[in-house]
């Protein structure tokens, strides 16, 4: 058994620097070539112990951690939606996490959806609390390590650096994290670091590295013990075309060893795919998956490692899928018999999901059974005119789940106007959040727009008043002033009086000449009512209600909770007038 290194994962959200900290990491300038300093693709970053050591030997002998891995590797991930590709069957593959917050500006949207992802999938973190170079009266210095820069600073700058990194430990308390600034805590195991470090001016990447090499190894413990020599086992993190090799899959190694001519296996778009790989190529200690030209091939690989194969038929592979190294036909078996059980097909009433890779289909799948709502049908792909049927066929049955999900798959029209035919709505998004929050707020809208026709369809209650001196008709229909004291006064509705006796039917209501639909509390309006006379059974000052049959009363009940106090009381009186 032998350790191996770390796997790392960077989260946070756009713009808080997690490029821009694998930089100062590696001491290259990736991200000066990328497009809007926004990372485009996945990579891995391997960090040799020796660098840790070298740029921590200071700290090290603070902290004394006994460091026997190999060093760390860092997935480079773009945006925490990506790291559910770094998954195994419902976990992640990433033993650690940086969770990158610019300094500045505390948690924002994508940091809270990354601590969910976190959380949900049990792994541990740190939080880099990123630009300090930023902050006012900040005197960076010459240095890797921020206990050597703390001591360069005014009292005032490290008032507001302690101010700073408060704020962020109140927010994550409130997601239910104890934080505290590293060089503080007393119980790595109950409160998650904060580093404070500038991606800038390397300032604090010492102590980043230090302790996540420290604490991997002190508390990971068996998980980082593997055999070297055991059937290989990996994550596909892309599918790529690489010129005089053609498709190519970068992957990350995370157990066992991958040899030139072994048997692969890995989901494709129609199932299973096996091969034999061609080539292996690594990356040099301290460069990027991503840096060409800086790969060495190599007859063989041991996890844990960020590696490209080439072999045949890998235009079928789907980024997230798991790669094995198969040595028997009963391990086939069971990665076969694994992919069914992710890929979804049931005889029940719910909604059809389709993803672009397992890792996100699985994320997805269990944010949609945490919000207790069933799925008939999930898949990798894009959306097809059976997934439309299937839908439409559930929207029957229940509007509210006949519905389709589409994660980071494109959608094209053709099929949003078959969608829109078959009266299908489809959620798209990048962002696994955004769709459940889009989901929701449809699902309020649907349901409001079913209570307003509710409400519209029976008779509302309301109370009102007629007038002194506004007498228009005495009969056939009578017509009067009133003013409503309560409810909605609407037209067709039959009026009783106090006493519950019926007064006759409202035929019409007029403000100033017009005929009007409803009138509302404090309105002053004419109305006609039918078999009503002046002077016989109807008065000035008569207090009168609109009756309510058994069927408005029960649908009243219904939407008890989204009516006002005043008119549920008014529902009360009026139930209390009509039991007499």
């Amino acid at each position: 058994m032998v350790l191996r290194k770390p796997i790392v994962a960077v989260l946070g959200h756009i713009d808080a620097g997690k490029t821009r900290l694998l930089d100062a990491i590696r001491g290259t300038a990736i991200i000066e070539k990328e497009a809007g300093g926004i990372t485009q693709h996945i990579g891995a970053t391997e960090v040799p112990i020796e660098t840790i050591k070298r740029l921590s030997a200071d700290i090290l002998k603070i902290y004394k951690f006994e460091l026997k891995i190999p060093g760390l590797l860092f997935i480079d991930t773009p945006g925490h939606e990506a790291f559910s590709t770094l998954r195994e069957r419902g976990s992640s593959i990433a033993d650690l996490a940086v969770l990158v917050v610019d300094i500045n500006k505390g948690c924002q949207e994508q940091t809270y959806e990354a601590l969910s992802i976190l959380k949900s999938f049990k792994v541990p973190f740190v939080v880099a609390a990123n630009k300090i170079d930023t902050l006012f009266e900040w005197n960076s210095v010459h240095t890797t390590s921020i206990l050597k820069s703390m001591k360069s600073q005014t009292d005032s700058a490290l008032r507001k650096l302690d101010e700073k990194i408060y704020k962020i430990v109140g927010e994550l308390f409130q997601q239910g994290f104890n934080a505290e600034r590293f060089d503080r805590v007393r119980d790595f195991t109950k409160e998650i670091l904060i580093i404070p470090v500038s991606a800038k001016t390397k300032e604090g990447i010492a102590e980043l590295l230090l302790f996540l090499a420290g604490l991997s190894q002190k508390y990971l413990g068996k998980r980082l013990e593997i055999h070297p020599d055991a059937a290989g086992k990996g994550t596909i993190l892309e599918v790529k075309e690489e010129r005089g090799l053609g498709k190519t899959i970068d992957i990350i190694l995370y157990d066992g060893r991958i040899r030139v001519n072994d048997r692969i296996a890995f989901y494709g778009k129609s199932g299973v795919i096996t091969t034999k790989v061609r080539a292996l190529l690594v990356p040099k200690p301290l460069s990027e998956l991503r840096e060409e030209k800086k790969f060495k091939n190599v007859s063989e690989a041991s996890a844990a490692s960020g590696l490209k194969v080439a072999a045949p038929m890998l235009e079928e592979a789907i980024a997230g899928s798991p790669i094995i190294v198969v040595k028997s036909e009963e391990q086939l078996n069971e990665f076969a018999k694994q992919l069914k059980e992710i890929k979804i097909e049931r005889d029940v009433v719910g909604a059809v999901v389709k993803t672009d890779t397992i890792g996100s289909l699985e994320a997805l799948l269990s944010l949609l059974e945490k919000e207790g709502l069933k799925v008939r049908r999930a898949d990798i792909g894009e959306i097809t005119k059976q997934d439309i049927i299937e839908a439409a066929n559930i929207a029957k049955k229940d509007p509210y789940i006949g519905v389709i999900f589409a994660f980071n798959v494109k959608v094209d029209d053709k099929i949003l106007n078959e969608a829109k035919s078959a009266g299908v709505k489809i959620f798209s998004s990048d962002v696994i959040y955004s769709l459940l929050e889009e989901y929701k707020a449809w699902v309020e809208e649907k349901k409001k727009e079913e209570r307003m026709k509710i409400l519209q369809s029976i008779n509302y209650p309301a109370k009102l008043q007629v007038l002194r001196g506004c007498i228009f008709r005495n009969s056939k229909p009578a017509i009067v002033g009133v003013r409503v004291l309560k409810g909605k006064l609407r037209p067709n509705v039959v009026l009783i009086k106090e006493n519950g006796k019926e007064l006759g039917k409202l035929i019409c209501i007029q403000s100033e000449g017009e005929t009007i639909n409803e009138a509302t509390k404090g309105s002053e309006v004419a109305i006609s009512i039918e078999k009503a006379i002046v002077g016989r059974n109807l008065f000035e000052d008569d207090v009168l209600y609109v009756k309510l049959m058994k069927f408005d009363i029960q649908q009243l009940k219904k939407l008890w909770q989204d009516l006002p106090d005043e008119d549920k009381d008014l529902i009360d009186e009026i139930i209390s007038i009509q039991k007499g």
